[in-house]
């Protein structure tokens, strides 16, 4: 999945919609363009933090086990 992914609940929602990688380029640019590679690394390491959190907090140990019931659904 390429596009909107701007946190790590974007990456944990695009792969329990089935997606079998997730690019990550804004928020990585705008780290470059505020502090170089630095910046990058603090940006991917946010997004990181983001995703072992969303993970954690719906359940799930492995990437693998990420799957469709982590979506909340309104009736």
């Amino acid at each position: 999945m390429d596009g909107g992914i701007r946190r790590g609940t974007d990456v944990l929602k695009a792969l329990a919609q089935g997606a079998d990688a997730v690019l990550v380029g804004k928020p990585v640019c705008f780290g470059l363009a505020c502090g170089g590679t630095e910046g990058v690394a603090k940006v991917m390491n946010i997004l990181r933090t983001e995703f072992e959190l969303a993970m954690i907090l719906t359940g799930r140990a492995t990437i693998a086990s990420i799957d469709r019931s982590v979506i909340w659904k309104p009736s």
